[in-house]
């Protein structure tokens, strides 16, 4: 049996320790570098502080996230690890709108790069616009 690479079970630990509930924001501080950067919808966050707390007001703007990685591959390096994944939750006044608790979900793709066994850089492309567009139409 092959053992799960580091980059994978990072990922993964992201997903099931940050973004599930209970969410558990101070897994950030073992998973990720202390200069860990996010950069994600023309906005880049840098460090750790930062980014726990653009994780807690994203948390706030949805409720009961469920997160699924539906393609998670490493490059040969080790370096890279990148997730297509899927986000279902309800609205909580994510974009600013009412916050009436409509299921929402949304697909993206994250490129992380991996350093010292830890995250330390993500590049996020998600269908902001497109769920952002269903939660406006009357």
């Amino acid at each position: 049996m092959t053992e799960t690479p580091d980059g994978i079970a990072l990922a993964r630990a992201f997903f099931a320790r940050v973004w599930a509930a209970p969410h558990d924001l101070d897994a950030i501080d073992e998973l990720m570098t202390p200069d860990y950067r996010l950069h994600n919808a023309g906005t880049t966050i840098e460090g750790r502080d930062n980014f726990k707390t653009w994780v807690g007001e994203m948390q706030a703007q949805i409720g009961e996230p469920t997160n699924e990685h539906l393609d998670l591959f490493m490059d040969e390096t080790g370096e890279k690890v990148v997730s297509r994944w899927i986000t279902r939750a309800v609205n909580r006044g994510l974009f600013g709108t009412a916050a009436d608790g409509r299921a929402i979900d949304y697909t993206g793709i994250s490129i992380w790069r991996v350093r010292d066994g830890r995250l330390a850089e993500c590049w996020v492309e998600r269908s902001a616009l497109e769920l952002r567009s269903r939660l406006i139409e009357v």
